[in-house]
């Protein structure tokens, strides 16, 4: 029987995921970075967020790293240089944001309204500096490999990241009503 009931709560978990993950601009990576979560998340719109966001740092991460090295690579252009390396500056400040709002939302108990407008800014500027990486690429003469191996890697730091910032803003709302609803008879 316990087994059974185990099964049962795992699916409640990762329905609860998904149906969250519905409202994120992409659905089905955010259910499949964050259903493997499912025992830990349960039905906590806050644990959610706060996944969310650590699996977009994680990535945030991998990738400031991975175009840190791609700059060490011989025979890139100039301009290849100067974009990778602008590219690994904005990566490590978007995995530092993203680690401010893990930080502060990770904390037990309940979020205040400012602690939510903390954590929204620096997921959505974290969202701006995966932006400006790639803005750099941006042109003909950037053409290339590297161009090719900086957009795939950023592209999914970006659809993370947005995804979080998505979950991050239902938690925020679903506070704010909640709160609402048992402060004003």
């Amino acid at each position: 029987m316990s087994h059974i009931c185990m099964q049962i709560k795992r699916a409640c978990h990762t329905t609860f995921i998904k149906d969250s993950c519905s409202a994120a601009t992409y659905p089905r990576l955010c259910y499949t970075n964050l259903s493997i979560y499912a025992s830990e998340i349960k039905t906590s719109p806050k644990a959610l967020a706060t996944r969310s966001l650590f699996v977009a740092l994680i990535e945030a991460q991998t990738a400031s790293r991975t175009v840190g090295r791609l700059s060490r690579t011989r025979g890139l252009r100039p301009k290849e240089v100067a974009a990778l390396s602008d590219c690994t500056a904005a990566m490590a400040s978007s995995a530092a944001q993203l680690q401010r709002a893990v930080e502060e939302l990770g904390h037990g108990g309940p979020s205040s309204e400012m602690v939510m407008s903390d954590v929204q800014t620096w997921t959505s500027t974290a969202l701006t500096y995966a932006g400006t990486c790639i803005d750099g690429f941006e042109g003909r003469d950037m053409d290339g490999n590297v161009k090719i191996i900086v957009r795939r890697q950023i592209m999914k730091v970006t659809q993370l990241n947005s995804n979080a910032l998505a979950l991050v803003n239902s938690y925020g709302s679903s506070r704010k009503a909640h709160h609402q609803r048992h402060n004003n008879p």
